[in-house]
Parts: C-alpha cells; structure tokens; sequence
C-alpha cells in the first residue's frame, strides 16, 4: 500500500482530468468530419482548450498534453507511454474519443510542483 502523499500536497485526480479533457474534444470535435486541412488547427485547439481548463484547477502541477487524431480507415492505431516520477502526487490519465470519422488520443501527464 503506498503512502499518503506529504502534508499540503495532493495525488492527481485522473476523473478530473478526463472528463475536462472529455468535454474539450466533444466541444471541438464533436460535429465535425475528418479534414486533413484543418487537423492541425483542431489539435492545437484541443490541447490549448485542455491546459486552459486544468490550470483554471488551481492546482500546483505543471501539465503536459499531447492529442493524437487519426482518420477512421480501417487501420491499427497503437501508442504507449510510461513517466518515472513521485506516483504519490504525479499522475497521468489517456482519453480515447471517436466519432464516425476520427479517433482522438488524448494524454495528460502532471507533475507536481514542490513547495
């Protein structure tokens, strides 16, 4: 069993995070068909959307985010990633969002801030 983390510090919620990325993308996304002319911009959006609203937290992390979007074809789409860090105050959480034309990766690494 791992410790509680240190006084005045907080473990990450992941929940949190997800359904705040969760809500990003179905607000940018949501609508929308594939077009490789205007990945770019929705990407960009989705991850200044993301960073926006976990910094409005208030929390003491810095955050990373990073969003993969790919076209339904057909074709395997597969990612991995692992972090060494303080598992008692850092944390990460992956959305997998689709609709009928795209799949979206969504992943929010964060680490906590020492005081």
């Amino acid at each position: 069993m791992e410790e509680p983390p240190p006084h005045g510090e907080a473990s990450f919620n992941a929940d949190e995070a997800s359904s705040i990325v969760k809500e990003c993308v179905d607000v940018i996304l949501g609508g929308l068909s594939y077009d490789p002319e205007k990945i770019n911009q929705w990407m960009a959006a989705v991850v200044e959307q993301c960073l926006t609203h976990l910094v409005k937290l208030g929390k003491m992390y810095k955050y990373i985010v990073s969003c993969t979007v790919m076209q339904k074809t057909g074709a395997g789409l597969h990612t991995a990633s692992s972090c060494f860090w303080d598992n008692r105050t850092d944390g990460n959480c992956t959305v997998r969002w689709e609709n009928r034309t795209m799949y979206c990766v969504v992943n929010v690494f964060a680490v906590a801030i020492p005081l």
